[in-house]
């Protein structure tokens, strides 16, 4: 699943691609992906200008005039896709597709369907429960700390809670982890204030870098001109079972944290 820097890399390309331009039409060729309903929805997006591309946690932000906004979730193999007006066929397993006034058009492609597509209205609350951005202003050390007070979870699985920090996903945690040297089953709650401080500069550092190259591949990942990204050639941990750990050559190891994969390494995060 795209993580803060894919939909980063993926929002700033759509913006480029897309903004002041206006939708002339839509058509929903898999129902379930929209909302509201397929036909409301094709009837009340066509006409909008779109006034820019945005990001909020794993969201793709499209804000449209009149203050309404097109969330996108692109799940596990969602794609939003920018064809020119000389395209002679959509992306394939486009499951909606918007078209500008200029002949080109915005595919949102999904060959597992689980992406969804939703038209907020300006008051709508859709964001209400995402957390903290953690390049934002807001994610201060002092707010990260806190958020951390008399947490039993397991870090690994605190970092992947979007109620608590937003966009945060599996490889994203385990690098941050494996910067900081801490393991990933320590309860949360129980860090130190310098394993606090090593942590919260860690997830700011290791996000900054991954959209500095425009994101990890590992999977189905594409920007918004189909191109992939390049950070899964510097990943430390995530995905090296086996394999030396970078900083003291002891291998990588797997175990399972909440159902999920971690990857770390015992040497260096024994705390």
């Amino acid at each position: 699943m795209p993580e803060l820097p894919e939909v980063e890399t993926i929002a700033r390309g759509l913006n480029t691609a897309v903004a002041g331009k206006t939708i002339s039409s839509a058509a929903v060729t898999l129902a379930k992906v929209v909302s509201p309903e397929a036909a409301r929805f094709e009837r009340e997006i066509a006409g909008a200008r779109i006034d820019g591309v945005g990001r909020r946690g794993k969201y793709v932000v499209v804000s449209l005039d009149r203050g309404r906004k097109l969330v996108v979730h692109l799940r596990m193999t969602g794609r939003l896709i920018v064809q020119q007006a000389n395209a002679t066929r959509p992306e394939p397993y486009s499951n909606v597709l918007l078209t500008f006034h200029d002949g080109t058009r915005l595919c949102f492609a999904d060959v597992r369907q689980f992406g969804r597509m939703r038209l907020a209205g300006p008051e709508e609350p859709w964001a209400a429960e995402i957390g903290l951005e953690p390049l934002s202003e807001d994610f201060s050390f002092d707010a990260f700390s806190r958020l951390l007070d008399g947490r039993t979870t397991p870090i690994k699985v605190f970092l992947l809670d979007q109620r608590r920090v937003a966009g945060i996903g599996n490889i994203y945690a385990c690098e941050a982890l494996w910067e900081a040297r801490i393991r990933p089953s320590r309860p949360a709650g129980t860090l130190s204030r310098q394993r606090r401080k090593r942590l919260h500069n860690s997830i700011q550092n290791v996000l900054r870098r991954a959209i500095e190259m425009r994101g990890t591949s590992v999977d189905d990942y594409v920007d918004a001109e189909g191109l992939r990204g390049g950070f899964q050639n510097q990943l430390s941990v995530y995905g090296r079972e086996g394999k030396k750990c970078p900083a003291c050559g002891s291998p990588i190891v797997r175990t399972v944290l909440a159902q999920r994969g971690t990857w770390w390494c015992r040497k260096c995060q024994r705390t």
